[in-house]
């Protein structure tokens, strides 16, 4: 290949600024409605707006390579992020209790979105996106495997608002079932954390029970948060085997290895050895959360509404059934290991 064919660094960052100014300045917009509406969240705004702005304004063509690589590698960064303010030691300690009721919720997830998702009609990379965000952490998760697994825009930003649906709905209808079900503080907060998707969801369900019950589901909610890594791994390595299987020309395990995963254990390990200085990590924290907002602003910029109503109503009983059935087997393994 002639290099010189190859674009330089400088005409990059000229075809991408515009679409990163767009995703960053309405990820702004969507973060301080989300300190308006916690509720709802910067994440939930970020994507709706994205996607209002792509089906209403119609940004030119001008805007698609800077919202392409917000979609794709800011969201990788924002999952580099978030490990900042994960420690392991905490994780571990605080989370093997939990972690019986988890592995069963996820099982349970994966295997209603194969069967259910099979049932319906649902395709492959759009039934693994609604079974990966609801089993271990909603929108996060959607954007930890969209890298690796590659769907079309339409496809996440579908997923991702099928996931953040139902987390407005916990976090409605949970406190209200768990006062009729007479759940303990610490029942409801591992019942809300093994069963809730999005992290915020979690803790606006959690609190609004109790304190003690949002500090629990807090806990639970971060050690189901670091199960995306093998997850991650598990589908790396099938689509590479998939890949290999079909000849693939340019197959290669290097290239499709997510290594932003192993720099999220990093950032995790900083912050577990104690090299982060308790006064940046506010800002650390606050860094991830935008990031991975102006993230989901752009995968919300590349969705094609016409596309995602053409694909009916069936992925949306996806995410519903998966939803309901983790929500039941929470309650189920509970009640059999006399946690209930």
């Amino acid at each position: 290949m002639n290099t010189s064919t190859l674009p330089t660094p400088s005409s990059l960052l000229r075809q991408r600024t515009p679409g990163l100014l767009l995703a960053l300045a309405i990820g702004l917009l969507a973060l301080w409605l989300g300190r308006l509406a916690p509720l709802i969240g910067g994440p939930v705004i970020g994507i709706v707006l994205g996607i209002l702005v792509r089906n209403l304004l119609s940004p030119g063509e001008r805007f698609n390579p800077g919202i392409a690589f917000a979609g794709k590698k800011v969201l990788q960064w924002s999952i580099i992020a978030l490990g900042f303010g994960l420690s392991l030691d905490q994780v571990a300690k605080t989370g093997l209790e939990s972690l019986s009721v988890t592995l069963v919720t996820m099982s349970v997830a994966f295997l209603a979105a194969w069967g259910l998702g099979r049932w319906l009609g649902v395709h492959d990379k759009l039934m693994v996106l609604i079974g990966v965000g609801t089993a271990i952490c909603g929108g996060s998760a959607i954007a930890a495997v969209t890298p690796i697994i590659k769907p079309d825009e339409h496809d996440t930003a579908f997923a991702i608002s099928t996931i953040f649906l139902f987390n407005l709905v916990a976090v409605l209808l949970f406190p209200l079932l768990g006062h009729l079900l007479h759940l303990s503080d610490l029942g409801f907060g591992l019942w809300a954390g093994t069963a809730i998707n999005d992290t915020s969801s979690v803790v606006a369900a959690g609190y609004s029970y109790s304190h003690a019950a949002g500090d629990y589901a807090t806990i639970v909610k971060l050690t189901r948060a670091t199960l995306i890594i093998p997850v991650c791994l598990v589908l790396a390595f099938a689509v590479a085997a998939r890949e290999k299987k079909h000849g693939a020309a340019d197959f290669s395990l290097r290239r499709i290895f997510p290594w932003f995963i192993l720099w999220f254990l990093v950032a995790s390990a900083v912050r577990t050895a104690g090299l982060i200085p308790v006064a940046i990590q506010p800002a650390l924290h606050m860094l991830a959360e935008f990031l991975i907002i102006v993230a989901l602003t752009a995968i919300g910029l590349s969705a094609n509404l016409r596309r995602m109503v053409s694909s009916g109503a069936r992925p949306i009983l996806l995410g519903l059934g998966v939803w309901a059935a983790v929500s039941v087997s929470s309650l189920a393994v509970q009640l059999v290991i006399g946690r209930l």
